[in-house]
């Protein structure tokens, strides 16, 4: 039997509320029940947002919940090498390309479009001229997964065929096997200009490499799992298994969020309230 693998993977850019509580319990206690491994990740490849303080403050958080995980700990901030050779690797297949346009632009695209937004996500790659122009001055540029070029490399066949295992259920009641639409989010960027890796890539790069074979969120991250399932693809990194949650709401019906200054556990611990009582809260139990 393969080995049960999970993890949390917060990005330190604040404090952790109770929907991050909540999400690092269920993949915690997934684990835990399985007999398998919970792998807790930092994923900090934001340079202006993400901050030392808040990753200790996570480490901080975690621990006060009862939670353990595997040492030492992936932050992906000092790996970005790994997923440069990725980008190489992509790059050399001729499945990328050079974005210069800046996000103003691109939204502007997609009010232009005739067809909506799936053709505007795809700007496609400049003229020559535009390129060699762009590089000459030094203009930065983001790295363009081709969509046009991923269908090629792998054959009608595979493009309509390839799915994903959800074993919980997606924000419109998607469940089971779930074909994959691997045009859902356009030509993705890979490559940031101010990163060098974007989400999407970091993060099935480091499930690969971590053998991590079941991918426990909330479902506000459903949708990803398209381009993230046409990535592993294309890399022939394994596909997990996805399990996407409910998103915990607050009593305005909001859910937690950062950017809503949410009240954080660091807040509730400084107001009496015990790690126990957060989790018997939370509908987990002293043994999860």
């Amino acid at each position: 039997m393969a080995m049960f693998a999970t993890r949390f993977a917060p990005s330190p850019t604040g404090r952790l509320h109770k929907g991050h509580a909540f999400s690092a319990l269920t993949a915690w206690s997934a684990a835990k029940a399985a007999g398998g491994r919970f792998v807790l990740r930092i994923e900090d490849i934001d340079p202006t947002r993400c901050r030392p303080e808040f990753e200790t403050a996570i480490l901080e958080d975690l621990a006060w919940l009862g939670l353990e995980w595997e040492t030492p700990v992936r932050r992906q901030s000092i790996h970005l090498a790994d997923y440069a050779a990725v980008i190489d690797a992509l790059q050399d297949r001729g499945l990328l390309y050079r974005c210069f346009r800046t996000r103003t632009e691109v939204l502007t695209g997609i009010g232009d479009a005739p067809h909506g937004k799936m053709e505007a996500a795809r700007p496609g790659p400049h003229t020559p001229d535009e390129e060699a122009h762009f590089l000459e001055t030094g203009r930065p540029f983001a790295w363009r997964l081709s969509l046009d070029r991923a269908r090629e490399a792998l054959g009608e066949a595979a493009w309509t065929g390839f799915h994903f295992i959800e074993e919980g259920q997606g924000p419109n009641g998607e469940s089971g096997v779930v074909p994959v639409r691997p045009d859902a989010a356009g030509d993705v960027v890979l490559a940031r200009k101010d990163a060098g890796v974007a989400y999407h890539l970091a993060v099935t790069h480091d499930d690969a490499l971590q053998g991590v074979d079941h991918v426990i969120r909330g479902e506000d991250l459903f949708e990803a799992t398209h381009v993230q399932r046409l990535i592993q693809t294309l890399m022939g990194w394994p596909a997990p298994v996805y399990r996407h949650h409910r998103l915990l709401t607050g009593p305005d019906g909001r859910r937690y969020a950062k950017r809503d200054r949410s009240v954080t556990l660091a807040e509730l611990r400084a107001g009496g309230l015990t790690a126990e009582a957060l989790r018997a809260e939370l509908g987990f139990s002293r043994d999860d």
